[in-house]
């Protein structure tokens, strides 16, 4: 074995923001998998949004270059190129959605004259500002962008097809990966005060879901959808981000902001994910989300709008549950048809966890992008 298959391979993240979503949290499970033996450092487009950091083991090698040019901005030449000096040294560049695209422009343009390391780029969804079409002018950057990167992941057959027609890569460069979780570690039991800052009173029907509080999640509709439900049903909002006064203002509009719970970051949800007693999504946009696999490993029913490959996710018996994106008044009956049938709940979660032992493991998820890590730095494998 060479040197430079002993030495500890250096892994350079770019992310779009490392708020704490999916594919933030999917990097982090993905770099506690891999273990000390990894350095890695992470460079995130909005600097601020960096709350996905504290799920990371303590025990790992992690850096945030404070040097490291904007990932945002015109994309000029004079830019680009500071982008490529800035990923030399590194074993392997790792780009996540839109917000990091210029950085995988740098690597394609530059690359062989730099001697850049290999680069994969992973999609895992638009924005607001793509959620209804694809920007024409996005899909050519991205074409040719992507001419050098060693491996493009995606989560979803919906993603898959956009990139393998809309961006016209090759079969071979794009790898659809589907999230996975520590299932396990989902089904056990939850406390009622696991959730910090909110505990679980007897009678309480928990709508609850897991997102950043951007525009995309539209969160509003959530809140609209539950306001003409019985007082005892309870919407329970996990995460950060800057929608949280629009949320807010439009809970105390409806009277309903007693009802609605805007709980912030927390960690580990899978202590308390159990506590919902209904998951629902009212994302203009997803993929795969995550999230969504948590609440089936825990067994929870799913309401949720038809983006993305959320009606492929769910199990068969959830899927009338799955409804057209936008019908808030569909969704509000989604939710309110299970909040006194105690059987097809207890049929849902049965269902859920299920399929998603079944399909959603992380052992499985973890082990393609160890074997996709490796191969792209021409290593046997990961320490």
């Amino acid at each position: 074995m060479s040197a430079g298959q002993t030495a500890p391979p250096r892994i350079l993240h770019l992310h779009s923001t490392f708020a704490s979503g999916g594919k933030e949290r999917r990097a982090v499970r993905l770099m506690n998998a891999f273990g000390p033996k990894v350095q890695h450092a992470i460079v995130s487009a909005v600097p601020g949004e960096t709350s996905a950091a504290k799920e990371i083991g303590r025990a790992l090698a992690v850096s945030w270059p404070t040097d490291f040019p904007a990932l945002q901005g015109r994309p000029t030449p004079g830019r680009l190129k500071r982008l490529a000096e800035a990923m030399r040294g590194y074993d392997l560049v790792l780009t996540y959605n839109w917000g990091a695209m210029d950085a995988v422009m740098a690597n394609t343009l530059f690359g062989e004259a730099f001697g850049l390391p290999p680069l994969i780029h992973h999609e895992d969804g638009f924005n607001e500002d793509e959620q209804q079409r694809l920007k024409p002018a996005r899909n050519w950057y991205r074409r040719i962008a992507l001419g050098r990167a060693k491996g493009l992941v995606v989560p979803s057959e919906t993603l898959e097809e956009i990139a393998l027609t809309t961006w016209a890569q090759p079969i071979g460069r794009v790898r659809r990966i589907p999230n996975g979780i520590d299932t396990e570690a989902f089904a056990k039991p939850p406390k009622p005060d696991a959730l910090p800052g909110l505990i679980k009173r007897p009678g309480e029907f928990w709508v609850g879901t897991l997102a950043g509080l951007r525009p995309v999640k539209n969160l509003p509709a959530l809140v609209r959808a539950v306001a003409p439900l019985p007082e005892f049903c309870q919407l329970v909002i996990v995460g950060e981000g800057p929608e949280r006064e629009t949320i807010r203002a439009e809970a105390e509009r409806l009277g309903v902001e007693h009802r609605v719970h805007l709980a912030g970051f927390a960690h580990a949800p899978e202590r308390f994910v159990g506590l919902f007693d209904l998951f629902a999504l009212s994302s203009h946009s997803e993929q795969f989300p995550i999230s969504l696999v948590e609440a089936m490993a825990a067994g929870r029913p799913v309401a949720a709008y038809d983006v993305g490959d959320v009606a492929e996710m769910v199990s068969d018996a959830n899927r009338p549950l799955i409804v057209p994106r936008g019908d808030e008044d569909a969704l509000s009956r989604a939710i309110g048809g299970l909040l006194y049938d105690t059987e097809g709940r207890a049929a849902l979660r049965k269902a859920n966890k299920a399929k998603a032992r079944r399909e959603f493991d992380e052992k499985t998820m973890i082990a393609a992008y160890r074997r996709l890590y490796a191969s792209a730095m021409g290593r046997t494998g990961l320490p």
